[in-house]
C-alpha cells in the first residue's frame, strides 16, 4: 500500500486537505472519494487551486493515485461540496472509501 494511498484515505476519513505533487506540480486537494477502476486507484477531489468561472460550480476532479506523490495531510478541515453523493463516477468502478 503506497504512502499516498494511506494519506488520502486518512484525509477522506477526517475531511482534511492534502497537498501533493501531481504531474510535477504541487496541488491542494479536498479528497471526497477513493475508487478503483480497471485495477488502478483514483481519488475524486476538489482541486483547491483551480479558479472557477462565476457561472460554474466547483466540482470534483479525478486523480490517478499513481500520478500523486509526496502527499501530506494539512491541518485544515474542508467542507464537502453541498451536492456531493458518495457514488463512483462510472459503472464498473469500485468504491473504496468516501466521506
Amino acid at each position: 500500500m503506497s504512502d499516498s494511498r494511506l494519506t488520502l484515505m486518512e484525509a477522506i476519513s477526517r475531511q482534511l486537505k492534502v497537498e501533493a505533487q501531481y504531474n510535477g506540480t504541487t496541488i491542494g486537494l479536498a479528497p471526497h472519494l477513493m475508487f478503483e477502476r480497471h485495477g488502478d486507484l483514483f481519488v475524486s477531489a476538489l482541486n483547491l487551486g483551480k479558479v472557477w468561472r462565476s457561472d460554474e460550480d466547483a466540482r470534483l476532479g479525478q486523480f490517478k493515485l499513481a500520478g500523486l506523490s509526496e502527499a501530506k495531510l494539512l491541518d485544515e478541515k474542508f467542507e464537502p461540496l453541498p451536492d456531493f453523493k458518495p457514488v463512483v463516477p462510472r459503472d464498473g468502478d469500485v468504491l473504496i472509501l468516501a466521506i
